[in-house]
């Protein structure tokens, strides 16, 4: 298979509509990176030396645009698609010839019947090339297939001529987490109608919080980054210098240019729009035209997930997957293979490791060392006696945990104190119950471990795993726990480290929020993924 190709489409556009299946599998077949498409429907007048050629957006290139997409979105292994539209214009000086592919392309696609020298001299004045491709004949489009036919649709027919209305300035908005191809619809169209700028609110801060996993999108530089490739690609003269604005509330740039003229939504943010032409009506601005795009079902959704393609089903299939690539420990045993797994009160760490439990790990509870290590007679009970005075010891001769506390969770520098005795003494038994695991002979170690970024036992660790839920649900789930007002149960999440925090350096995430069996899928996943890479630990660590 090739990385990166490039497919050059000449057929009429009507023509296309009817069989883009067909080309679109043997495409994706041959293609497991990046699939860009170029649309030539006029190309007896390129192959005739016209020195710009340019095609109208017309409603059945735009349908056609929507359906490549929507197709390419509900192939599990598809790989990134995009069209350029650089050259659908009805602009044609703005058409600089000839266009920068971002990726390097190993070889070229098309339908076109007679690849000889025209052919190439086309490829050498529309693109920049690098190097020489290899050029190949999709053998879906032979003239003795049968599916090479006119569609039948009236309304495709009727839409062959129906030029869109475009604009100079035309604005959208979104969080455009990890792009996908509800996103490049979007995208696509705000292209299609653009002659000279888009401008592209991109949502974050306060704007994300109440978003599915929210710890998992990606940060605002990254998304625009993404945003600007995509862009550059598919039709980079619409591109400015204020393309991309950051915005923390729902408006963002599309009530601040007097100049635009139109704003694309898709069918759940229309409300948005008729909210954007109220505010910019109140500031004396023209009302914008409202472009709605159709939402895109993701055939392959589960039922926790959303029906149509989005980047919120997106996060939630990362869970259970590799993130990050573990850290190189050298000090380490390569068995057992340790894992660390950490997350805030009510995450969820108990019931995942019940799960791995039963699938083969061995579990060390770091909480129910925290306790042994305060008994009387050992040296952590003595240190912390020498340190918080006698009162803290109980009639009964152990440490007043709920005595010790008030000492110690009013006063940070107590805190400090009592932790810099306790977490080493903690420390040291887990090693001993490690050990004990690395005799029975088992493969995977976890240690449960709710500090464990705190104390810097994430050293002790090949992986770092963590739970999360969103904190409304971490607060509800220890209020109905431990029988506490809401007050209470929210300064315990807010004491610790943010979920954000955790993810920041896990290996891999996973989540409780749904249900049992949902969270059981998670778990399997993550280990199979595990196990995969055990096996290529141990080779290493052969080496």
């Amino acid at each position: 298979m090739f990385r990166c190709g490039l497919l050059v489409l000449t057929s009429p556009i009507h023509q296309l509509l009817s069989r883009i299946t067909p080309i679109l599998n043997e495409a994706v077949s041959l293609i497991n990176e990046t699939l860009i498409i170029h649309l030539e429907p006029e190309f007896d007048r390129v192959l005739n030396k016209v020195s710009v050629h340019t095609t109208p957006p017309t409603e059945s290139l735009s349908k056609l645009v929507m359906n490549i997409y929507a197709q390419a979105g509900n192939s599990k292994q598809c790989p990134d698609v995009r069209i350029l539209l650089h050259n659908i214009t009805t602009l044609p000086s703005t058409c600089a010839l000839p266009h920068m592919i971002s990726s390097p392309v190993e070889v070229v696609l098309t339908d076109f019947q007679d690849i000889g020298s025209n052919f190439n001299q086309f490829l050498n004045t529309s693109f920049t090339l690098p190097t020489a491709p290899k050029i190949q004949q999709l053998s879906n489009c032979s003239d003795d297939n049968q599916d090479v036919r006119d569609v039948n649709d009236e309304d495709v027919k009727n839409g062959v001529n129906n030029v869109l209305q475009t604009y100079g300035h035309v604005v959208l908005g979104g969080t455009f987490d990890r792009l996908h191809n509800g996103h490049k619809i979007l995208l696509s169209e705000s292209c299609l109608r653009a002659e000279k700028k888009i401008t592209i609110g991109v949502t974050d801060g306060p704007m994300i919080k109440k978003k599915t996993l929210t710890e998992l999108i990606l940060p605002i530089e990254e998304r625009c980054l993404h945003l600007k490739s995509f862009l550059s690609d598919v039709k980079p003269q619409v591109l400015h210098d204020h393309s991309l604005v950051p915005i923390v509330d729902p408006f963002g740039p599309s009530i601040v240019y007097a100049d635009m003229t139109a704003i694309v939504v898709s069918e759940e943010t229309k409300g948005g729009g008729d909210a954007v032409n109220k505010k910019r009506k109140e500031k004396g601005l023209n009302e914008l035209d409202i472009h709605v795009i159709s939402l895109v079902e993701d055939c392959h959704h589960a039922e926790h997930e959303e029906v149509k393609i989005s980047s919120s089903s997106q996060r939630i299939r990362l869970l259970g997957t590799l993130l990050r690539p573990p850290l190189i420990r050298p000090n380490l045993p390569s068995k057992p293979y340790l894992i660390g797994l950490t997350g805030g009160s009510a995450s969820g760490k108990s019931s995942i490791c019940k799960r791995l439990h039963k699938i083969g790990a061995g579990i060390v509870k770091c909480d129910e060392l925290g306790h042994k290590a305060y008994e009387p007679g050992t040296e952590t009970f003595k240190e912390v006696v020498k340190q918080f005075g006698e009162a803290i010891v109980g009639e009964d001769g152990f440490i007043n945990r709920k005595m010790l506390g008030a000492k110690v969770f009013s006063d940070a520098a107590n805190l400090e104190k009592l932790n810099q005795i306790v977490w080493p003494a903690i420390a040291q038994m887990a090693k001993k119950e490690i050990e004990t695991f690395s005799e029975q002979g088992l493969e995977v170690c976890i240690l449960d471990a709710a500090v464990l970024l705190e104390a810097s036992w994430d050293k002790m660790v090949h992986e770092i795993w963590v739970s999360v839920v969103p904190e409304a649900e971490a607060i509800k789930r220890i209020m109905e726990r431990d029988n506490l007002p809401e007050e209470r149960a929210k300064n315990r999440i807010q004491s610790q480290l943010s979920n954000q925090q955790r993810v920041n350096v896990a290996n891999v995430v996973l989540s409780t929020l749904w249900e049992p069996d949902i969270t059981q899928k998670q778990v399997e996943k993550a280990w199979t993924g595990l196990m995969e890479r055990i096996g290529s630990y141990d080779a290493q660590h052969k080496l």
